[in-house]
């Protein structure tokens, strides 16, 4: 009902693709989300905090191809888990290939999402501990980050990159945005 409600969600609209769907929506696949405070290296890594769950949203009509058309994003509320946004866009179908591209490797990872907001970049943070409470945790130096399209410039979409090789392209890449140089 949520997933087809324009009402569900605080007053934002449903994504087209939800709101067309041929079948039934079925949420699939869900992620923690969790935020990277600070990308600069630190003797105890970077800081993270679980922001939300983000499902995959699957139209389970004949003509959606079995592929996802959006994701809801749930955060926690003073009632419990609800439901905040629903979206569309590059990064879902990028988190499906990304998913595609941890399902061929050779280790068990257990997957999250990481959001860098400092570089309004997305990633599939493939966790090395494959038992540990998906909501806690810091990405650990052996973790795998795959960045998902739309990359920032400097950093390829879809290239896997272990977290001690990735967080120094980070650092380098906030430290050269011209935006990020300007003084008050």
């Amino acid at each position: 009902t949520a997933l087809r409600s324009p009402t569900a969600v605080r007053g934002s609209r449903t994504p087209a693709a939800v709101r067309t769907a041929h079948g039934t929506l079925r949420p699939e696949l869900p992620l923690p989300v969790h935020e990277m405070a600070r990308v600069r290296p630190a003797d105890d890594g970077p800081r993270t905090r679980l922001t939300g769950w983000r499902f995959l949203l699957r139209d389970t009509g004949s003509a959606a191809d079995g592929r996802s058309v959006g994701a809801a994003e749930a955060m926690l509320t003073a009632d419990g888990w609800a439901f905040a946004y629903f979206c569309e866009g590059p990064y879902v179908t990028s988190t499906e290939r990304a998913l595609r591209q941890a399902e061929s490797l050779s280790t068990d990872y257990q997957p999250r999402l990481l959001s860098v907001p400092e570089l309004y970049m997305l990633t599939l943070w493939l966790h090395h501990d494959i038992g540990a409470d998906a909501a806690e945790g810091t990405p650990e130096p052996s973790d795998v980050l795959i960045p998902l399209a739309p990359a920032p410039p400097g950093i390829a979409a879809h290239q896997p990159h272990r977290l001690d090789a990735l967080l120094p392209l980070l650092t380098r890449r906030l430290v050269t945005a011209p935006l990020l140089r300007t003084s008050v």
